[in-house]
């Protein structure tokens, strides 16, 4: 699939929003990516995935890792489709959770000193949640192989030392809540993603 067609993927799923949206990071945006809502369907979920697991597919791989929400199912079926390419024995797919605004790695999840790990992610827009992962992998003694995404609307600058891969790369306008001219306006704020809104934002 081409970046286009990806985006047309998002038109006609609904999954690209227009309005006044808290983003993850914090940014406000009059733009948000839902990818949920191309990932419910498994044909499109397996076609877009399938981009990010052939880019890594020379690289060899232990775990797959993503941080909850957003990021689980683009990690389990990138997960699924190298595994099913590789038939490795041993090859994992786990997610990381919040806690007390904590990311942790939990539920009895394990990563192992030595072992190569891949991130995924479904958006990146300052790359925190993804920072978070790795620095969780980096202190478990594993390295990073590589970081997947489905939507990277950094424009760029969010590069993890050159080992992101994005289906889709846009420069999307979003601003600090205290600059936010959407704020100004009062257009009502909606938080789509996992995180909650803060109060006075």
């Amino acid at each position: 699939m081409t970046p286009e067609e990806i985006l047309e993927l998002f038109k006609k799923t609904g999954a690209l929003l227009e309005g006044h949206f808290r983003l993850t990071s914090g940014l406000h945006s009059p733009q948000y990516f839902q990818c949920a809502k191309v990932l419910q369907y498994p044909e499109y979920a397996e076609a877009v995935c399938r981009l990010i697991a052939e880019r890594f597919s020379s690289v060899p791989i232990d775990v797959v890792i993503a941080p909850a929400l957003g990021g689980i199912v683009v990690g389990q079926e990138v997960g699924r489709q190298i595994s099913r390419k590789t038939s490795k024995s041993g090859f994992r797919i786990v997610f990381t959770e919040r806690k007390e605004k904590a990311m942790l790695l939990r539920r009895g999840f394990e990563i192992s000193p030595g072992e190569s790990v891949l991130v995924c992610e479904d958006v990146i827009t300052t790359g925190g949640s993804v920072s978070e992962v790795i620095k969780i992998v980096e202190e478990k003694g594993a390295s990073v192989a590589g970081v997947g995404a489905i939507v990277d609307r950094s424009g760029g600058k969010v590069t993890f030392d050159g080992k992101l891969f994005a289906t889709i790369a846009l420069n999307v306008t979003s601003y600090p809540p205290e600059n936010c001219p959407l704020c100004k306006q009062n257009i009502p704020l909606y938080a789509p993603g996992s995180r909650p809104v803060a109060a006075g934002h």
